[in-house]
């Protein structure tokens, strides 16, 4: 077996606990390590060697996430937002499986916080490799991993009255 094999292999339980998390499914995560593999594979030549190659396979799942959830919602022509169907997320009443209520309150995250807070708290990420991963600047790193703490928080106590206030933003470019 080759040394890039074996690298790669290596990797494979944290990019599909990585997928899992992204994609709350598991086939859906299976495709996504698959593809991110095939795209490894593919793009060997562009890793660069003794640098964090962990960092360089999760750039290539999250790139691939977000091409595949724009393609979706391309093609189903329409969004829904998930405080839309809060109702249908949340636990039964006196519900103890705290595991099964994380994983929900998780899913109420908006993608960007829900996917730095993973990235810090599940694969111990730094806030530099973060933002290199999601391409964004390591303050607002900072600040999703904040809001997600809060939220995550504020849903799992109950205290969350209802969806996080909307404020519309202008795109300046």
């Amino acid at each position: 077996m080759s040394t890039q094999a074996l690298q790669l292999e290596a990797q494979i339980p944290q990019l599909r606990r990585y997928a899992r998390s992204l994609t709350g499914d598991a086939w859906a995560a299976d495709d996504l390590v698959q593809d991110t593999l095939e795209r490894a594979c593919d793009r060997w030549q562009l890793w660069k060697a003794g640098t964090d190659l962990r960092a360089w396979l999760f750039t290539l799942m999250h790139n691939l996430f977000i091409d595949g959830a724009r393609r979706a919602v391309r093609q189903a022509g329409q969004r829904v937002d998930i405080d839309d169907v809060a109702h249908e997320l949340a636990t039964p009443a006196g519900s103890t499986d705290q595991v099964l209520d994380l994983q929900r309150c998780l899913s109420r995250l908006p993608g960007e916080q829900r996917e730095v807070l993973l990235l810090v708290a599940l694969q111990d990420l730094t806030y530099e490799e973060v933002a290199r991963i999601t391409g964004t600047p390591v303050g607002t790193v900072m600040s999703r991993l904040s809001r997600a703490r809060t939220r995550l928080r504020e849903l799992m106590d109950g205290t969350l009255a209802g969806p996080p206030a909307v404020v519309p933003l202008k795109r300046l470019k």
